[in-house]
């Protein structure tokens, strides 16, 4: 068991890191587009009329992307957890964890539904290079369907955490 959440703790470290990498590539994108368009207001060597629609793509990319690392490490904002403590028993407390994470898994299949059938919908070609906007949804469920494999994984862990509350998965995980 110990083994299993070692090789899933690692998988979580990887897939971090390449989402971060993407989120800096983008920012990176993101802020060259920006300041090449303040540039070329003073010194007009190029239009830029595909400005608006790359920036389209890159900031949804983006947000989602940025969302999905974010969903990975428990990194969201919240109010807190003040309901825990006031709850009798440990087991009680992983159970309502376990229905906190059911309520996100249920909005984010939702969002990962309506995202896929956006995606295959979709038939409209951007103005400026007249590529699919399949592009500039793609990252949506792409994303969703990260978040929902570590919704499933979360709910795992709070099962596993009902049947033997002792279990410390966070330490299992961080030994290597």
């Amino acid at each position: 068991m110990k083994n299993f959440f070692v090789m899933v703790a690692g998988f979580d470290r990887k897939l971090v890191w390449i989402l971060e990498w993407i989120c800096i590539a983008l920012f990176a994108a993101i802020t060259f587009i920006l300041t090449l368009n303040i540039v070329v207001r003073f010194v007009p060597v190029m239009s830029m009329h595909w400005f608006d629609e790359i920036l389209e793509l890159l900031y949804g990319a983006l947000i989602f992307y940025g969302a999905a690392a974010v969903w990975v490490v428990h990194g969201h904002f919240s109010i807190g957890d003040w309901i825990s403590k006031h709850l009798p028993s440990v087991r009680a407390r992983f159970v309502y964890r376990l229905i906190v994470e059911l309520a996100s898994l249920v909005f984010i299949a939702i969002f990962f539904w309506y995202a896929f059938e956006l995606l295959m919908k979709t038939e409209e070609q951007t103005t400026a290079f007249a590529m699919s906007k399949k592009w500039l949804y793609a990252c949506m469920p792409i994303t969703g369907s990260i978040m929902i494999l570590y919704s499933l994984k979360n709910m795992y862990f709070e099962l596993a955490r009902i049947v033997n509350p002792d279990l410390q998965v966070e330490e299992l995980a961080n030994e290597d």
